[in-house]
């Protein structure tokens, strides 16, 4: 993967450890040009929740970084929570074992990477120890009025935090003490950075990607309630986000990606409701002329499967027109699709928007 559009998510096994991360490097040539200075800490709200023990990268024994740290002049947009996915859900939850899934994330990002530190901001273990991930992250979030730079999720890494949760959670869900540590490092950086509940995320709601595990992602409402809670504010509604489609799917959202497809051009696309190779190479091609970057989920690693042709985040907006239904039709096919299915006819009188289309696809 090239700096300028960001490495795809891949998880690789490195002396028995592996980690995430995706996108722009973060990292800079050195030199004081290329990064802005961090500014005094930002007076503290009244419902600012209390710092958690988060382990520097001085106290976890990471290596210097051997480009220069980017520190953006802005906060992120979005928290973002990954699983690490492999090595899987280790049973030694000891903070000498959370201290090396840091070193060895670190030396998989540099070494099989090229990258000039670990991709993630932070690293909650399964253990519930946090530990900072790039270099400055911790001292950064406390100033409350820039960001550092990360490599975590494709192609929007000047806009997000990342926070790599140890283990794998397509089918178990998390230990209690990871999710308590996760609560409190997220209410945190909320705190730090002013940001609403409704900008915690999960990494597949930007790439096509099955992170962070369907468990987890299945919980992400309940992490911004509980954060809510944390923070004392009123808990939000659910915000509208874009299905994650799979090859080997079937449905009614899958037969409205296939017209879809087809007013696309991809004319080859059957209309079945099944996700199956025609369907798949269709994706796979509109990602390649659009420079989507490829995906390769570690919860896939032993299997040898990488997400090449999932139809996610990245995918939908490239085939979601902004137009009236009836202007073309397979686009109205899509729609009609939907309604049969049960969406909201609501969302569907006028010129479709991203906003429109996440609700029909809901």
């Amino acid at each position: 993967m090239v700096a300028n559009s960001g490495p795809g998510r891949r998880t690789v096994l490195r002396g028995g450890l592996t980690a995430t991360a995706v996108g722009a490097l973060g990292l800079a040539a050195t030199g004081p040009a290329n990064a802005a200075p961090v500014r005094r800490p930002a007076a503290r709200s009244p419902l600012a929740t209390a710092e958690p023990r988060i382990y520097s990268t001085a106290e976890w024994g990471a290596r210097p970084p051997n480009q220069q740290i980017v520190v953006l002049d802005r906060v992120p947009t979005y928290i973002v929570v990954h699983h690490t996915a492999e090595p899987g859900n280790s049973e030694d939850y000891s903070l000498e074992h959370a201290m090396e899934i840091c070193r060895s994330i670190q030396n998989f990002h540099m070494d099989g990477q090229g990258w000039g530190d670990s991709g993630q901001q932070f690293t909650n273990s399964r253990g519930g120890f946090i530990l900072e991930g790039r270099h400055q992250s911790l001292d950064v979030v406390r100033g409350g009025t820039q960001h550092v730079q990360g490599a975590n999720v494709g192609g929007r890494n000047s806009e997000v935090i990342g926070i790599e949760n140890e283990g794998l959670y397509t089918e178990v869900d998390v230990p209690a003490a990871l999710w308590g540590s996760l609560v409190q490092l997220v209410a945190w950086i909320a705190t730090q950075y002013g940001r609403p509940v409704t900008d915690i995320m999960g990494h597949r709601d930007f790439n096509s990607t099955e992170c962070p595990g369907g468990v987890l992602y299945g919980r992400l409402q309940e992490l911004r309630d509980a954060v809510a809670g944390a923070l004392g504010v009123a808990p939000a509604d659910r915000p509208s986000v874009w299905p994650l489609l799979r090859p080997g799917a079937a449905g009614p959202q899958v037969r409205a990606a296939q017209y879809l497809l087809r007013a696309r051009g991809f004319e080859d696309v059957p209309v079945d409701g099944v996700f199956g190779a025609a369907t798949k190479r269709a994706v796979v091609k509109l990602a390649d002329v659009h420079n989507v970057e490829k995906h390769t989920c570690a919860a896939m690693a032993r299997s040898r499967t990488d997400e090449t042709g999932y139809l996610g985040s990245d995918i939908w907006p490239l085939i979601t027109p902004k137009v009236r239904a009836g202007e073309n039709a397979d686009v109205e096919k899509a729609v009609t699709t939907l309604h049969r299915a049960g969406a909201d006819r609501a969302h569907s009188t006028g010129v479709l928007t991203a906003t429109d289309w996440k609700h029909l696809l809901a």
